[in-house]
């Protein structure tokens, strides 16, 4: 795929831009892009390995330092490093949860989503990129993902009035994901 299409633009009453975009999250020109992580911050496989494979080595450094810093990321946060050579400035480390159908896991992914938007609002990010988080090695469901993500997009915003955030790009190389994450859309827009 030479370049990331996007198949659905809605607009949110609370004035944010949603896009649904099939194509490969390394290449998204915005502010961040959220990686699908894990908690110590090893990226070697997945969404994670390919954003450190086109970011450089910079990427899995700062995030070494994070985890010195800070120690491993709970399952339901986020931490934030540069984005190396990737066209963002910034990647946003969400850790989602595994599958293991325990009953928490929605709620556990709702709190990464929410956690990275609140990061990215703390660091002044407008425009946004973010894949299906947990749903790929990590085995959430797809549909299921896809419902709890694009509502924690909404839920926050409509919890945080003052967010200065413009634009969330729900970026999935897989063409069944994009196509979830489209016609979940196409349901918000028709109400």
């Amino acid at each position: 795929m030479a370049s990331n299409q996007v198949l659905l633009t809605i607009t949110l009453p609370t004035g944010q831009k949603l896009q649904v975009v099939r194509g490969d999250i390394t290449l998204e020109a915005v502010d961040a892009i959220v990686n699908a992580a894990n908690g110590r911050l090893a990226h070697g496989g997945g969404v994670a390995g390919a954003i450190a494979r086109r970011g450089g080595p910079e990427i899995q450094r700062e995030s070494d330092a994070w985890v010195r810093e800070h120690g491993p990321v709970s399952t339901g946060q986020a931490a934030i490093t540069g984005a190396g050579a990737l066209p963002a400035d910034f990647v946003i480390h969400a850790v989602g949860p595994v599958w293991r159908n325990a009953g928490d896991e929605p709620d556990l992914l709702r709190s990464a989503v929410q956690a990275a938007l609140a990061l990215a609002d703390e660091n002044g990010v407008r425009t946004l990129s973010l894949p299906a988080i947990s749903s790929g090695i990590f085995g959430f469901p797809k549909s299921q993902a896809v419902d709890v993500i694009w509502t924690s997009v909404t839920d926050y915003f409509e919890g945080n009035p003052r967010s200065e955030i413009t634009e969330v790009r729900f970026c999935n190389i897989d063409a069944e994901t994009a196509e979830l994450f489209e016609a979940r859309g196409r349901r918000a827009e028709a109400g």
